[in-house]
């Protein structure tokens, strides 16, 4: 019997490495996420629902934080929250999501305006700077004392007003956080009102005057003295010069304070 014989033609392996290639090159670009998605679970167990490119995180989406259990919900750039967004942690004790952040962000940080929960009676709202409070902001305390001004690097820092629960107020210069510079500040409960130079929250050169001391609830019981000087107003002048000096020394990247400010 005569054997019966098949040629198989085979492509050159050149032709096989070409489509090799071509294929991973096409599983490359359809496994790149860009543009919407389901939801994507990262290797520690983060999950991200929402819109992509290039393979980050772009658009609007939410991530969920496993850990933590916090979340943001909101604008997206290459991978960050950049935009507008809400970031909510989650309370151990109740299980329940509280608000902590919500505003504007750039390249991950709370950045431009925004307002921020501290707990249910201190809250921050006004402009950020890199995850800064910086600006111009107001302040509720949990003291129920509230500022409104400019801030610098999450401190009060430029011109400003505090008021506080028990009805005295203060208004004038900041730096670093504490009353530096020329500023006001009236005792409600003694009905005067104190003007003139402060230094790290002190009162150091002014003048005190009765503003209200009839309907002051504990009015002082002694009248103000008469001061008797030859030039009152060159004394407090120089002073207040003297003052101002030292604290432009100690503020040299401030040192702005002027008789003008």
């Amino acid at each position: 019997m005569q054997k019966s014989r098949v040629f198989i033609k085979l492509r050159p392996a050149m032709h096989y490495l070409q489509t090799s290639k071509k294929s991973r090159a096409l599983l490359d670009i359809k496994s790149q996420k860009c543009g919407l998605r389901h939801t994507i679970f990262s290797v520690i167990g983060n999950e991200y629902t929402g819109e992509w490119q290039d393979n980050k995180k772009h658009g609007k989406g939410t991530q969920v934080w496993k850990k933590s259990g916090a979340i943001y919900h909101g604008e997206w750039k290459f991978g960050k929250p950049d935009g507008y967004g809400t970031y909510s942690v989650l309370i151990p004790e109740t299980k329940e999501l509280a608000k902590k952040y919500c505003g504007e962000w750039k390249h991950g940080k709370k950045h431009g305006y925004g307002m921020y929960l501290y707990n249910n009676l201190a809250v921050y709202e006004g402009e950020w700077s890199e995850n800064q409070r910086s600006g111009w902001g107001r302040m509720y305390y949990e003291s129920r004392d509230i500022y409104e001004g400019e801030w610098m690097k999450d401190k009060n820092n430029g011109q400003g007003i505090i008021r506080c629960a028990n009805g005295n107020w203060y208004e004038g210069t900041w730096r670093e956080g504490k009353k530096n510079g020329d500023g006001k500040f009236y005792y409600s409960d003694r009905g005067q009102l104190y003007e003139g130079i402060w230094l790290d929250g002190v009162a150091k050169c002014g003048t005190l005057s009765d503003l209200g001391r009839n309907e002051a609830p504990t009015p002082s019981k002694c009248q103000i003295p008469q001061v008797h000087l030859v030039d009152m107003q060159l004394v407090l002048k120089e002073s207040e010069e003297a003052y101002l000096e030292t604290i432009n020394r100690k503020f040299p990247l401030h040192n702005t304070l002027t008789e003008n400010e």
